[in-house]
């Protein structure tokens, strides 16, 4: 099994990406909007895609609540934006927290059903003046304890419903007044001790992405997602993050360099899983051939985060916790 995620084309396996599966097998693979119709053909894709990834290997997707949901109506519901369960929390710390735990209750039983094992969410970067709208709304606030306390609270919505989630984007977004999908940004700040606190505070997630970000201050020459220093001494050190590390999409033009070379460049940094999203067949076969198998202890930790999920799943009535969160955000 090679140590990238990579994301598919359409919205059914072809026969030249099974071919490619079979030869390069990938450590999973992720949908997009492009991957979604309908709940039917969502539910044989990921069984196609089950049918050729090697065994256990897991199905993600970016279903975050708010603007990002690959998963919409009328065939799914829509769910709150972070930011507007942030201001409920503002009025009421209690309904606040209930209403992302049913959040991700209500997207992890959605995707769960879908045949989808992991959801790249919650974001855990502060939502500051300088926040470029790409984080914006998807952040529950400047606050870093509430911070925490929100995204620990839709963790544990998720994991209710089996699914295991994953968050974003360490060592922290918040500060970037720069779109990342676009070009690199740099975010001078010397002391960046509360953007670290949700992570911190979560880093019993079995799961977390990194941020294709340059702080100065923590290594002068490589955004996180490459840097051997921010990984080693800040995600691993500081944060204490010991889960699956991958990260962030690969073709987003904060980094430089083919497909290949810097999903070589951010397993060498020390990322357990390079993600490549686009799905276009040249940029996933160069990735898959060029990244070695998953280490041993990738390999544990994605394991430790099946059975977290496994362990903490429980029976959920969706149309109750639905009725219930519509009453909390009304």
């Amino acid at each position: 099994m090679r140590a990238a995620i990579v994301g598919i084309a359409g919205l059914s396996l072809t026969a030249a990406e099974a071919a490619l599966f079979a030869t390069y097998p990938p450590a999973g693979a992720i949908l997009f909007r492009r991957n979604v119709a309908e709940p039917t053909q969502l539910r044989a894709l990921t069984e196609a895609l089950r049918a050729v990834l090697p065994e256990n290997a897991p199905i993600l997707v970016d279903q975050e609540g708010g603007r990002v949901a690959r998963l919409r109506p009328p065939s799914w519901r829509a769910h709150p934006s972070a930011a507007t369960i942030g201001v409920l929390y503002e009025r009421d710390r209690d309904k606040g927290l209930r209403a992302a735990r049913l959040t991700g209750a209500l997207i992890g039983l959605e995707c769960a059903a879908a045949g989808i094992d992991v959801v790249c969410a919650p974001v855990l970067d502060l939502r500051l003046p300088e926040t470029h709208a790409a984080i914006g709304d998807r952040a529950y606030s400047s606050d870093p304890l509430a911070m925490a306390a929100l995204g620990r609270a839709m963790a544990d919505g998720l994991l209710a419903a089996g699914v295991q989630p994953v968050g974003k984007h360490a060592p922290g977004h918040g500060r970037a007044s720069v779109d990342s999908h676009l070009a690199l940004p740099v975010v001078q700040a010397t002391d960046l001790s509360s953007d670290l606190v949700p992570f911190a505070r979560n880093t019993d997630l079995p799961w977390m992405l990194t941020a294709h970000i340059l702080y100065p201050a923590l290594d002068p020459e490589r955004p996180a997602t490459l840097s051997p220093a921010i990984i080693r001494d800040v995600i691993r050190g500081r944060i204490g993050f010991d889960g699956v590390l991958a990260s962030d999409d690969l073709a987003m033009h904060a980094l430089a360099g083919s497909p290949a070379e810097r999903a070589t460049a951010a397993l060498a940094a020390g990322c357990d899983i390079a993600l490549y999203c686009p799905g276009d067949a040249e940029g996933n076969a160069a990735v898959l051939a060029a990244c070695p198998a998953l280490t041993g202890a990738a390999t544990a930790r994605l394991a430790a985060g099946r059975t977290l999920a496994a362990s903490r799943r429980m029976p959920l009535d969706g149309a109750k916790l639905s009725d219930e969160r519509d009453g909390l955000l009304a």
